[in-house]
């Protein structure tokens, strides 16, 4: 049997995924999971459902939601991190000293369009009341792209969670001029529909894995000393992440927060109306 093709970030978020596998948490229940770090962030996943490079993405909520919307055969499996993402608001090194008052909208480094970086800029925008006629983007693949943007004059602002981007701040590289939460949960697991119909039962046993996985994480206070080598984060800065971050250990989907995703993103014009699907279509719990 063909192994399940697994895409995530390669960020601390993934670190129960990487755990389980290292220790062969899924071989013991007769699974085979091949993991593909994605540097491109949820862009690149939507790419790779879409093209069948892989079979199962864990990314950003916005992005998937929208694009299933937009007709991506797919559909949300499973929750994976209840908790906010906190997005560092970046800018250049020379701009550090302001803040986004002093802005009226500007040009974003996006990863991708469809990304958490391009789709949480019109929500920035929202917030502060800037037209979204007054932005616009640069697509620069990833966080390397992105750093190089806004440090090069070829964008104003650059969007990524701020952990992960602390390195680069305390380097001196970006200045992180703000944050921004997600309005709502933030990583959710996703399959093409294909893999659905053929393979339901792997994948039940898959998100039966990463709930107690996710579980043993939570319950081990000491967990975020080994997340902070394995990703180059300060033990610090990850001990304060860890106790902001909630994995959803009951692995259940939230109808209301993925109606209010695809509510906000029709709203902001990021859905056509005819396509803005009702949770139903979404959505397909595993009941791990």
């Amino acid at each position: 049997m063909n192994g399940l093709k697994i895409g995530g970030v390669p960020e601390h978020f993934n670190y129960p995924w990487r755990l389980g596998i290292e220790r062969g948490d899924f071989s013991e229940k007769g699974l085979r999971l091949h993991w593909s770090d994605m540097t491109g962030g949820t862009g690149q996943m939507i790419r790779g459902l879409e093209t069948g490079s892989i079979d199962v993405a864990v990314l950003l909520t916005e992005g998937i939601v929208q694009a299933i919307c937009n007709g991506l055969p797919a559909k949300i499996i499973s929750g994976y991190v209840e908790s906010a993402l906190s997005w560092g608001i970046h800018a250049s090194t020379s701009n550090k000293n302001k803040n986004l008052s002093g802005f009226s909208g500007g040009k974003f480094a996006i990863s991708r369009m469809g990304s958490g970086s391009h789709l949480m800029a019109y929500i920035l925008a929202e917030e502060q009341g800037w037209n979204h006629s007054e932005i616009d983007f640069n697509v620069v693949g990833d966080v390397y792209g992105g750093l190089w943007a806004i440090e090069n004059g070829e964008a104003d602002f650059f969007l990524w969670e701020k952990f992960t981007t602390q390195p680069f701040v305390d380097q001196g590289k970006c200045a992180r001029i703000a944050t921004l939460d997600t309005p709502w949960p933030c990583f959710v697991i996703a399959a093409r529909e294909d893999v659905l119909a053929t393979r339901t039962d792997e994948l039940r046993t898959m998100c039966s894995v990463i709930k107690n996985l996710v579980a043993e994480v939570m319950g081990n206070e000491n967990a975020y000393q080994d997340i902070a080598w394995r990703y180059h984060l300060e033990e610090n800065q990850t001990k304060e992440w860890f106790h902001e971050t909630r994995w959803d250990s009951q692995m259940l989907l939230q109808a209301e927060a993925l109606e209010n995703v695809s509510n906000r993103l029709l709203k902001l014009g990021l859905l056509r109306p005819e396509n803005h699907y009702s949770i139903e279509t979404i959505i397909k719990q595993m009941n791990a």
